[in-house]
């Protein structure tokens, strides 16, 4: 087994084929199909099922690739620190919830890392793939909340994936809205208050439960409910229709506009904001600065 061989399945498994995985590898087909099938015969598993519609990751295979992500991000982390952080391409992944800081921080990252060649991704995605994705390996770091309410829920299955959460900082819920809303110039709002306005969240598709929501008190009945997938788009609504979302109560006016404020919630448990990692994992210095980087915006 080799780390090259390593890199192929991943990005087989990234890609979805064979094709355009030989395609990003410079290799051809038949090429990485060869290393993939010693890879599979040296091991005893099978990582892909062929079909005539194409591949697919094996079950077994997904718990291989998990190990093999966890192997190349260490090898990344010895290239990195024995070759001066110049050993070529950089790769980097990030999945978060819509978080302003996330975002400013990920900038500052490849400000200072992207040299002239890289390849990052910023994920802000659905909290279960959040918690995917880091136990998958395919993101070092994920960024969600926990607070009272889905707590205990939140820290069972991150102890099942063997994650760990770390928090960053408390926050007292706020109510997002516009500037020209009704209740903005009210100091604090209550629940009740906000009874007759449309609520925005972001939708968490098949996970689509309480306990995975971005935002406050989701367990509360509403009478008017709007899910979208973006924060341009949820804001646009927000705008357009009166509507509120409640979260952490750091707004970016760069990102999120100059026309959204946020108001204290009253009566609702603080949110703790931190990021998971896994519990095998090395934080690499690309992770180290990225923290670093979201806490110099949290002051």
């Amino acid at each position: 087994m080799t780390l090259q061989q390593l890199r192929y399945i991943v990005m087989v498994a990234e890609t979805g084929t064979i094709t355009e995985a030989a395609g990003k590898l410079y290799i051809s087909q038949p090429s990485l199909t060869n290393a993939i099938h010693e890879l599979e015969k040296e091991m005893n598993i099978t990582i892909f099922n062929r079909t005539n519609k194409g591949i697919s990751v094996s079950k077994e295979g997904e718990d291989f690739l998990s190990y093999a992500r966890q192997i190349l991000e260490q090898a990344a982390i010895l290239e990195d620190r024995y070759k001066g952080g110049n050993g070529g391409r950089k790769q980097y992944c990030v999945s978060t919830q819509h978080y302003s800081f996330a975002v400013n921080a990920f900038v500052d990252l490849i400000k200072q890392f992207g040299q002239d060649e890289y390849d990052f991704s910023l994920r802000e995605t659905q909290t279960y793939e959040i918690i995917e994705d880091v136990a998958r390996l395919r993101s070092e770091i994920g960024i969600l909340f926990i607070n009272d309410f889905n707590e205990a829920v939140i820290r069972k299955i991150l102890k099942s994936y063997e994650l760990e959460f770390h928090e960053l900082f408390t926050a007292r819920p706020h109510v997002f809205i516009s500037r020209k809303h009704p209740l903005a110039e009210c100091s604090v709002i209550h629940n009740e208050q906000l009874e007759e306005y449309p609520y925005l969240s972001f939708e968490q598709g098949e996970h689509n439960s309480f306990y995975f929501s971005e935002e406050i008190f989701s367990e509360t009945a509403r009478k008017k409910n709007i899910r979208v997938r973006d924060r341009a788009t949820l804001f646009n609504l927000l705008i357009g229709l009166n509507g509120y979302t409640v979260s952490s109560g750091i707004i970016d006016k760069k990102l999120n506009g100059k026309d959204i404020i946020a108001v204290p919630l009253a009566d609702e448990s603080d949110m703790h904001i931190g990021y998971i990692t896994h519990r095998k994992g090395m934080l690499s210095r690309l992770g180290s600065t990225y923290l670093e980087a979201i806490r110099k915006y949290l002051k």
